[in-house]
């Protein structure tokens, strides 16, 4: 297949640039669009308890859990008639929109239950409301009301908050902490690619390639929005991973292809050898990647099922582009593809010594990988506790649904509301659990107890129903009739507790263990937290075991080897251990979260950790795959002895020490730039991916990886027989025969 692809590009290359060229247009301005398409929620399964319930609520119960929160600031009180005139006009146009139901206000409950609608200095008040649509449309809607009712007028200050308006704030959000984190990552990369290979025109082919597969990736998304829901947040890991990628493929396949110009081949003959050689990885490592992200297919949360659809398009087109249009442009360049080189110039200007051309026996590389190897044992064991330590934070991870905190209330006006509520108000009255209960009709007794029991779980400081509102088991309050229809009826249970705290977690057992007069489902923040880690928690064997296995086959058809694969998943494991361990120390616990400008709440998204793992593991693959490679080349071109094995590895890493270590300083770069975004689980998604990556490329490929080689000697390529059988027949051996070594000095030029 690879023959095939070398030998179609090198025929007509310039056909191939001018059809990639009309591609990334088209693919550019259909793009364009998805942002637009795209939607802010997906952290709840839709056939979850709460899902089901608040499906319920809003199809026929008017919308009762509220998704629009106007906060009213009266520096004269609630209650002068300047607050109540502007209340009322707010009520007054919510009421008349039709895609508004369920308002309710300070000023329009019972006496009794305003209360909760007031803050402690009787300066503010609330308005609730809920806004029709999916995450789509009541976002989009949310917008337009609070342009129309919010703002300062007589003195009163309205402001607008709630999931609805927080979502779109997000979505413009999103948007602009995407030109910021392209505007750092895309001229930092091209810094250092040219101090990677010298030549310019060589350093701008990765980032073309990268700007590519990006356009590509966005036009996929677009597809994608027209069949199912996708994540606005996916939109972030698309740019930072297609850009990553590309630049990553790109940079092996230039690397190789000079490498065998300065072996002495012609140019048709270097590129077919490169598209055989570091094409070969490159296909193995898109496949790796793209299984891991596959993966996040089998949770029920479209957040996750977002990052897998952006996931597979991003691989898929960042391979293609360094399989066709790499191979393309490296025929039309030919040698010029090392012209404009700034290193010598630079060397001179600042009287430096020439570099000096050393083979790669000679290379700082091959020595230091060989000391490693002499003390293998306990490198290994000094390695693995150090990754252990630095994973240590994780196992005291705690988890929550993320609220209007994952954006600094500088930028976002839901999230300064919210601190309001959180300070000033005694009941958080969107953050309140509810009990539904479809098709009662047991009357109103049955349901009175009900609601006097639920009023005695612990925290709980108030239960209103149609019949009542209860306290510590005592109705204290007028009754709502329009918690209750002919389509059954509901409860809003409110508690003490944060909504996401483990406190609020025990109430939502504890209401749940009350004898219900029949049929009951909960629903709120507690609830779709807890149904969501039940669902997360229920299908993470069943990812866990699909990465795992895929990874282990495609190892296995990559090299032939049994041990190999198992030593490369448990090598990625450990890689990922001072990443999630940051993730824990530094953005639940809040280490250096002012300078990093994000608010910790003492809770880790569920789905990040999730998302992180399925990414950063086939990250690492990609790594493992370039090093076992070139491994590979030099094993199957010795007398496969002990210390064949041991030169392999450092020749290997000798190799392609440097072009990996590259490769991971520009993929972190653009993770890295994720940090400047304001979404704090995004910047989280940036910081710890480049963590990883960084612990990946040093302390695993260059220490931990050769130790355990050196220590498993020719065993790392042992196979039983029917397996190597299987692998003779299906593996992929379109340059397994040896070929003549390259003289080009792994210092002087960058191979792969």
């Amino acid at each position: 297949m690879l023959d095939r692809i070398a030998y179609f590009v090198i025929a007509r290359p310039r056909a191939v640039l001018v059809a990639a060229l009309l591609i990334a247009v088209s693919s550019g301005l259909l793009g364009a669009t998805a942002l637009a398409h795209m939607k802010a929620g997906g952290f709840i399964a839709n056939d979850s308890e709460s899902g089901r319930a608040s499906a319920l609520l809003a199809e026929k119960f008017g919308g009762a859990e509220p998704n629009f929160i106007l906060l009213v600031d009266a520096p004269d009180g609630v209650d002068s008639p300047a607050a109540r005139a502007t209340g009322a006009r707010i009520i007054e146009s919510l009421r008349s929109t039709s895609d508004v139901d369920s308002v309710q206000s300070y000023w329009t409950m019972p006496p009794d239950l305003a209360a909760a609608f007031r803050s402690r200095t009787a300066h503010s008040a609330l308005i609730t409301a809920h806004i029709d649509g999916d995450d789509t449309a009541a976002p989009a809607r949310a917008a337009e009301l609070a342009d129309e009712v919010a703002g300062t007028s007589d003195g009163i200050t309205v402001r607008a908050s709630g999931i609805a308006i927080g979502y779109h704030e997000i979505n413009g959000q999103v948007t602009k902490d995407l030109a910021i984190a392209e505007g750092v990552a895309i001229p930092i990369s091209a810094i250092v690619l040219i101090l990677v290979f010298g030549s310019v025109i060589a350093a701008m082919l990765p980032l073309a390639i990268g700007i590519f597969a990006i356009l590509s990736t966005l036009a996929i998304l677009r597809f994608y929005t027209m069949i199912t829901d996708v994540s606005i947040y996916a939109l972030n890991m698309t740019t930072a991973l297609g850009f990553a990628l590309a630049i990553d493929y790109s940079l092996f396949m230039v690397s190789r292809f000079r490498e065998e110009l300065a072996a002495g081949r012609e140019v048709p003959d270097a590129v077919v050898r490169t598209v055989q050689t570091a094409g070969r990885t490159v296909l193995y490592s898109a496949i790796v990647v793209a299984l891991s992200m596959s993966a996040l297919i089998v949770f029920p949360l479209y957040f996750l099922k977002s990052f897998a659809y952006a996931g597979l398009a991003v691989v898929a087109a960042a391979a293609l582009a360094a399989l066709i249009l790499v191979p393309a442009c490296l025929m039309l360049l030919g040698h010029r593809v090392n012209s404009f080189d700034l290193r010598e110039p630079l060397r001179r200007l600042f009287r430096m010594q020439p570099s000096r051309v050393v083979p790669p026996e000679e290379s700082r590389w091959y020595s230091a990988v060989n000391a490693v190897m002499r003390r293998a044992a306990p490198v290994a064991i000094a390695a693995t506790i150090f990754l252990l330590f630095l994973g240590a934070p994780f196992l005291s991870a705690k988890f929550s649904y993320p609220d209007d905190r994952v954006v600094p209330a500088a930028v976002s006006e839901t999230r300064a509301v919210g601190d309001s509520l959180r300070q000033n108000f005694d009941i958080n009255t969107g953050g309140a659990a509810i009990a539904v209960l479809p098709g009662y009709a047991a009357g109103p007794g049955p349901l009175g107890d009900y609601a006097a029991e639920l009023s005695r779980v612990p925290g709980v400081l108030a239960v209103s129903s149609s019949v009542g509102t209860y306290t510590a088991g005592a109705r204290v309050a007028s009754a709502l009739p329009e918690m209750a229809n002919e389509s059954g009826t509901y409860l809003r249970i409110i508690s003490d507790a944060s909504a996401y705290s483990a406190t609020a977690a025990r109430q939502l057992h504890a209401a749940r263990a009350v004898p219900a007069p029949g049929e009951v489902m909960f629903t709120g923040p507690a609830a779709a937290n807890n149904d969501s880690l039940d669902a997360l928690g229920g299908r993470l064997p069943l990812a866990l075991a699909l990465i795992v296995a895929s990874t282990l086959i495609v190892l296995f058809l990559f090299t032939g080897s049994v041990i190999l694969p198992i030593k490369a998943v448990v090598l990625n494991t450990l890689s990922l251990s001072a990443g999630f361990g940051a993730m824990v120390w530094i953005f639940q616990e809040g280490h250096f979260s002012d300078p990093l400008g994000f608010t910790p709440t003492g809770y880790l998204s569920p789905t990040m950790p999730l998302l992180m793992f399925c990414l950063a593991f086939g990250m690492s693959m990609d790594y493992e795959v370039f090093l076992l490679s070139r491994i590979r080349e030099d094993w199957l071109q010795s007398g496969r002895t002990t210390a064949d094995n041991t030169h392999a590895v450092a020749m290997g890493i000798a190799r392609t020490g440097r072009i990996f270590t590259a490769a991971a300083m520009l993929m972190s770069i653009s993770f890295i730039a994720l940090a400047t975004a304001q979404v704090s689980f995004m910047k989280m998604f940036g910081i710890v991916l480049a963590i990883t990556l960084v612990v990946d490329a040093t302390l695993i490929r260059a220490g931990l990886a050769p130790a355990l080689m050196r220590m498993m000697g020719p065993a790392n390529w042992w196979a039983p027989k029917p397996l190597a059988r299987l692998h003779d027949r299906f593996g992929l051996h379109e340059h397994d025969a040896p070929a003549p070594r390259s003289s080009a000095p792994a210092e002087a030029v960058p191979v792969h």
